[in-house]
């Protein structure tokens, strides 16, 4: 029965080996019930081997593969057939005996044979209902083929053993292998677990060491909110400082002052108050120290630029642009460090200005004096004899001299007032310059030049010295331009003293006054005390020189006698019964007229060229009515007034403003008496 069980599930002998039907799986469930582990000795091995066969029946619908088996059955019995004495009985027999089976039952093993190969089970049975049959029972009852006997299974699988040897040694060593590797796998992952869990308490404690850091961070901004103002109020970084002491003086240096400033000012706002702290007193005398070198810095370089203006051939605005106004921060911090220096400083500054202006228009006024202006004559007023010996000289050249110039006649001597240029002729034209000019030439070059550096100076020092007031300055500024505004009025003077150009000093009023208004516009008020003062030397000599025109009328109408009257005669005969032509006293005086209102014609009712204007026009009126009865019959002496009435008006036809049309007035009135009489 045992044989035919073998057989039964043994692998035909055609039929490739199944290495995976040696699995040793099979074989423990197969020996399951047997009393002896698998891994005893081979003497036990031998007996667990004879018992499993008792329970191998029950184990038919098991799964185990047949090749497995038969090789196990095979290497079984080969080993107890050649270990066995020979005085042992054959272990099949006895289990035969025991099962109550005879060895010449062929017929029953064949079937069992023939049973077991044609029924594979698919799957092991752990508990099989044998229903109280005996085991031979049992196995005819479900049909199973007879097994193969012990004799054919032990050939069968000593034969696949010979030709599976080398197989079963290679899976032999590929399992030692894999328990190597498997070992060495399993030391690895306790190696990574116990890593792993080295790292998990790294991480743990980073984790709480974050915590705790983020806490001290926390705690670190909120001191830095309360602490971090404070601390920027009394500190100053070592940048500035070294600037302070050892930099060079530009923008940068400005911006480091000005950061000690601020600190210096919130420090000593916190020692005045009651939030001083002991670190505000450690910092302060350093502060000290930093101020006292800024001041000294600042001194150096404020001198250093001052002494500059006295170069020979310098330029005092490039100096004031670009190394003074460009820094004049620093004035200011001086002004409030120490301001005893600052003063100091200032009145230096003015003196060195005082007397860079005074030699460069001295130099000016040098070359001004060049220019030739035309000659003035005690002759030359209405009433002066043109016959006479011109006995003046040019004032500005002491040298003799005539020109086509009529004392009497605007002409395009207005074109000074009205030109858009506003330049002051240079030194080096001036010099060079032949021709002959009025004597508002140089006054007009002179006052421009002087107006045009006392504005440059005044919205410097404005910009500059800012931290003094207005009146402050003004008082500076009229002090350093004193000596200029000295010189001004002297070359006044001289043009104007023993001129009889009336036309020319009403020509300086107009300047001077163009003067003042520009400085208005700029709003520069330090040379109102020198337009006044122009003005006042002005207006007088203009009235003395209306007066000298009025007093010459006024001459010639008393020279009553023939011979005067022949001599200012325009006719040509011996007196003035022969013709009624306008006198040439007339012709001048239109021309002076006309001169007069075209330069008053925005003139105002307080100036004195109105009540001047009257005075002459009277004593014209007079000189006339006295010409006019040396003329033969009324109708000749009514046309001689027309005549000189008319050439009059027709003169000054084209004037403006209110003096012009009070006179056309008056003469209209004149000739209508005139054609009343007539």
């Amino acid at each position: 029965m045992w044989l035919d069980r073998i057989s039964g599930h043994s692998t035909p002998s055609g039929v490739p080996f199944d290495s995976r039907s040696n699995s040793p799986a099979p074989r423990r469930s197969s020996s399951l019930l047997s009393p002896v582990p698998p891994n005893s000795r081979p003497g036990q091995n031998r007996q667990g081997s004879s018992l499993s066969v008792l329970l191998t029946p029950s184990d038919s619908t098991t799964s185990l593969p047949a090749t497995a088996r038969g090789v196990n059955g095979s290497v079984t019995k080969q080993g107890a057939a050649r270990s066995r004495p020979s005085d042992v009985a054959d272990p099949l027999e006895v289990l035969k005996d025991i099962i109550g089976k005879q060895k010449g039952d062929s017929e029953t093993s064949v079937h069992l044979k023939t049973s077991a190969s044609q029924a594979k089970p698919l799957h092991l049975v752990e508990s099989i209902d044998f229903r109280d049959l005996s085991l031979e029972e049992f196995v005819l009852q479900v049909g199973e083929p007879r097994r193969a006997t012990s004799t054919d299974v032990s050939a069968q699988t000593l034969q696949q053993f010979e030709k599976e040897r080398d197989k079963f040694q290679e899976l032999h060593a590929a399992i030692t292998s894999c328990d190597d590797v498997s070992k060495s796998v399993e030391m690895y992952l306790s190696d990574f677990q116990s890593e792993l869990g080295a790292v998990s308490a790294e991480i743990e404690t980073l984790q709480t060491r974050s915590v705790q850091l983020n806490a001290m961070l926390e705690n670190r901004r909120k001191v830095e909110q309360l602490l971090g103002p404070a601390v920027e109020e009394i500190s100053i970084s070592p940048r500035a400082v070294r600037l302070i002491a050892e930099g060079p003086i530009d923008e940068n240096w400005v911006k480091a002052l000005n950061e000690i400033e601020a600190r210096m000012t919130s420090m000593e706002a916190k020692v005045s108050g009651s939030s001083s702290a002991k670190a505000i007193e450690d910092v302060r005398p350093l502060l000290n120290d930093i101020k006292n070198k800024a001041v000294e810095r600042i001194r150096d370089y404020l001198v250093s630029q001052i002494r500059a203006l006295r170069s020979p051939n310098i330029n005092a605005q490039i100096i004031q642009q670009q190394r003074l106004v460009k820094f004049k921060d620093l004035y200011s911090y001086i002004s409030r460090a120490h301001p005893q220096l600052t003063g100091e400083i200032t009145q230096a500054y003015i003196n060195t200005m005082r007397w860079y202006y005074l030699s460069h228009f001295t130099r000016y006024l040098q070359a001004l004096e060049k220019i030739k202006v035309y000659p003035s004559d005690r002759n030359d007023i209405l009433g002066g004899d043109p016959s006479a010996p011109k006995t003046g000289h040019i004032i500005t050249s002491g040298r003799s001299g005539s020109a086509a110039h009529d004392p009497f006649s605007l002409g395009r001597r207005i074109d000074i007032i009205r030109t858009s240029n506003h330049m002051a002729l240079s030194a080096y034209l001036a010099e060079e310059d032949n021709a002959f000019h009025g004597i508002e030439v140089p006054f007009r070059n002179f006052n421009l030049a002087l107006v045009d550096n006392i504005s440059a100076e005044y919205s410097f020092m404005t910009e500059m010295f800012s931290s003094l007031s207005f009146h402050q300055i003004s008082r500076k500024a009229v002090e350093m331009f004193e000596p200029v505004f000295a010189l001004g009025q002297g070359l006044t003077k001289q043009l104007i003293e023993n001129s009889t150009d009336s036309l020319g000093v009403l020509i300086c009023v107009r300047l001077n006054q163009q003067a003042a208004f520009e400085l208005q516009r700029r709003k520069v008020p330090v040379a109102d005390s020198y337009i006044n003062g122009i003005n006042m030397q002005l207006w007088p000599r203009f009235q003395v020189i209306m007066d000298l025109h009025r007093e010459s009328l006024k001459r010639v109408a008393s020279n009553t006698g023939r011979s005067a009257v022949s001599a200012l005669s325009l006719a040509g005969g011996d007196d003035l019964t022969q013709s009624s032509a306008p006198h040439f006293l007339t012709q001048r005086f239109g021309q002076l007229l006309h001169g007069i209102l075209v330069l008053s014609s925005d003139a105002g009712d307080d100036e004195p060229v109105a009540n001047s204007l009257k005075r002459l026009t009277a004593e014209f009126d007079g000189l006339l009515t006295k010409l006019s009865r040396s003329g033969g019959d009324a109708k000749r002496r009514e046309r001689f007034l027309f005549n000189n009435y008319s050439l009059v008006l027709t003169i000054i036809s084209d004037t403006h403003g209110k003096l012009a049309t009070e006179q056309k007035q008056h003469l209209d009135e004149m000739l209508k008496n005139v054609a009343k009489r007539g």
